[in-house]
């Protein structure tokens, strides 16, 4: 496997057309994704002392976290308003490889920071809602 870009890993949002395009949220430096999965326990007294798991069981989610420069452009004022109303949006992951993944997910958090001659910046955190899937 070769290796990847690191700025080629990309988080866009959905503009709301059907089928919808999908816009890069511009600015950002680092994006960040954890894929969660909670276990079902099913261990039983013929388990010879080993813990037995259910396959396909379980809570499954995806965690997205992304930092950078705030620029001011119409998808980041899409996020804010969405963080702003507790509202649900098409995201979509991609990857230097062509691969891609979209889901819905909810602005958990969005941080606004800035320092005395510095840029502005922010943080973003997003939890899926729903299968996240290769498009």
């Amino acid at each position: 496997m070769p290796v990847q870009s690191g700025a080629a890993f990309l988080l866009k949002i959905a503009d709301g057309a059907s089928p919808p395009a999908y816009q890069t949220i511009a600015g950002l430096r680092t994006t960040q994704m954890s894929i969660n999965g909670d276990t079902v326990v099913v261990t039983h007294k013929q388990s010879g002392g080993w813990r037995d798991l259910l396959s396909g069981a379980g809570t499954r989610s995806v965690s997205v976290s992304a930092a950078g420069i705030f620029l001011g452009s119409t998808a980041e004022a899409t996020v804010r308003a969405h963080a702003l109303a507790g509202t649900l949006d098409q995201y979509e992951l991609s990857f230097e490889d062509g691969e891609k993944l979209r889901g819905r997910f909810l602005v958990q958090r969005l941080d606004y920071a800035g320092d005395f001659n510095g840029e502005r910046s922010y943080t973003l955190q997003l939890e899926s809602s729903g299968p996240v899937v290769p498009a």
